[in-house]
């Protein structure tokens, strides 16, 4: 993939990301974006009001079969695991074959964080920093209450 496409769908991302900023309940809103393996988008998600569904859930959910050896561009870290028990957003990238992660910006939080170690250690490339700073001003406020 080149840097200028990476750059355009993680600000896509970013943008879905936005769309939905305070109304995620105590959960970030986050965006993905998700490219099928010839560079089309497949799938594309907002976190939920009230923070449900995940982003990541909602553009796998479109993007179907089609995410398979595609990228996903994702604004937050996908989370390790679910406080309700259910699938986390990393096994669920990696469980729908997912080739590619593209991050803005980790997650301190401490279900999520480690997630990026899921996907690599499932074989998933993973990329960070892409979007850092525009999500970093975005999460702003999540991270002040995580990191107390």
């Amino acid at each position: 993939m080149s840097k200028r496409r990476d750059q355009r769908m993680m600000g896509r991302a970013l943008a879905l990301a936005a769309l939905n900023q305070g109304l995620s309940g105590e959960n970030p809103s986050v965006g993905c974006v998700i490219l099928d393996r010839d560079g089309h988008i497949a799938g594309e998600g907002v976190t939920g009001h009230g923070g449900r569904p995940h982003a990541e859930e909602i553009a796998l959910e479109e993007a179907g079969e089609r995410a398979r050896g595609g990228t996903a561009y994702v604004t937050l870290e996908p989370c390790r695991e679910r406080s309700s028990g259910a699938a986390s957003c990393s096994n669920k990238l990696v469980n729908a074959g997912i080739a590619r992660v593209v991050v803005a910006i980790e997650d301190p939080h401490p279900t999520a964080r480690d997630g990026l170690r899921v996907l690599r250690e499932a074989g998933v490339r993973v990329e960070t920093g892409r979007g850092k700073a525009r999500a970093a001003r975005l999460y702003a406020w999540f991270f002040a209450g995580v990191c107390k």
